[in-house]
């Protein structure tokens, strides 16, 4: 068994870290740390885990007692945890926050796109788990820039749910302000735009162009629905043969011939994939749930690599129709 250590319990990403890792058939939660919450039940924060755990809050990291270890902390804080403790050397590490997903010097992190670094991740002790908007958006794009072919502006107008912000409420979470709403903000300037962008020219070294998208703020709770388009000069039996083509052997990404919805994906691992053709344009639509497929479940299909397990293990999620 796995012995996983779970490092600020208390956020959406770690309830569904431990939603996900109780059912794991190969893994074995070893402790959930959060210091505000230290000494009370896990229910009392994961509501929706009542009857499922026993598991208490704990202010200790006993590093030595887990094999994998899950930093679910908020953006900046991962780095100064890193530098501020020393780690067992047998300890692989997953970190859910934006700090390590950018290459620089000194950074050994490997980026968590399974569809895009799957070798890497394969043989890596330390990953950099990818944001939610990031993935879908990428999932959109990345078998275009695998062949090339993107080679004019890229437009995506993304819209997330409320989850995406956190737990912590903000004037924008808050319900009476986001229900019944929509709201743009960060346009052209989202701080995924950076490991996207990556990415791309990861796999296209000669793409240049511009890179426009608006994220939206949306009146439901989870689940991230993109809409991406560029310029296209084949058909839409090329371009599908293209997106199925890159996507064999990556088990949570569908290519389909119907028009997606977010319900389709939610409380899933899965991205769905459509295409559409429009005169010279290729419209791509993603559809992902930004906590499973944009953070824990993401998570442990990288957990998964790093052991040498089924990539699918713990995560046969089902969908919630209605």
């Amino acid at each position: 068994m796995i012995k996983v250590g779970i490092i600020g319990g208390a956020g959406y990403t770690a309830g569904e870290l431990l939603r996900i890792l109780i059912n794991h058939p190969q893994a074995e939660i070893a402790f959930v740390q959060s210091s505000s919450n230290a000494g009370n039940p896990v229910t009392d924060v994961h509501v929706d885990l009542l009857g499922e755990t026993d598991l208490i809050f704990t202010d200790e990291m006993p590093f030595e007692k887990a094999d994998v270890l899950f930093l679910c902390m908020g953006h900046g804080k991962s780095v100064e945890f890193m530098e501020n403790h020393s780690f067992p050397k047998y300890l692989k590490i997953i970190d859910l926050s934006h700090d390590f997903r950018l290459k620089r010097e000194g950074n050994d992190f490997v980026y968590g796109l399974p569809e895009l670094n799957r070798d890497e991740i394969e043989s890596s002790e330390r990953i950099a788990n990818p944001g939610c908007f990031a993935t879908g958006i990428q999932l959109a794009l990345l078998p275009l820039a695998a062949n090339g072919l993107l080679n004019d502006e890229v437009h995506v107008q993304a819209i997330t749910g409320s989850t995406g912000a956190g737990q912590k409420p903000t004037e924008t979470s808050h319900f009476s302000w986001r229900n019944n709403n929509l709201s743009a903000y960060k346009i052209f300037e989202h701080q995924h735009e950076g490991e996207i962008l990556q990415s791309l020219k990861q796999l296209q070294s000669s793409y240049t162009s511009d890179f426009n998208f608006v994220p939206i703020r949306g009146n439901h709770t989870r689940g991230i629905f993109v809409a991406a388009y560029t310029k296209y000069s084949g058909s839409l039996e090329e371009a599908q043969k293209l997106y199925n083509d890159y996507y064999t052997g990556h088990p949570f990404v569908f290519v389909v011939e119907n028009n997606p919805s977010v319900k389709q994906v939610v409380n899933t691992n899965k991205a769905v994939v459509y295409l559409e053709i429009h005169g010279n344009k290729l419209v791509i639509i993603s559809v992902t749930d930004n906590l499973i497929k944009g953070a824990s479940g993401q998570a442990v299909q990288n957990m998964n690599l790093m052991f040498g397990l089924d990539e699918k293990a713990g995560l046969n999620l089902k969908p919630v129709a209605f």
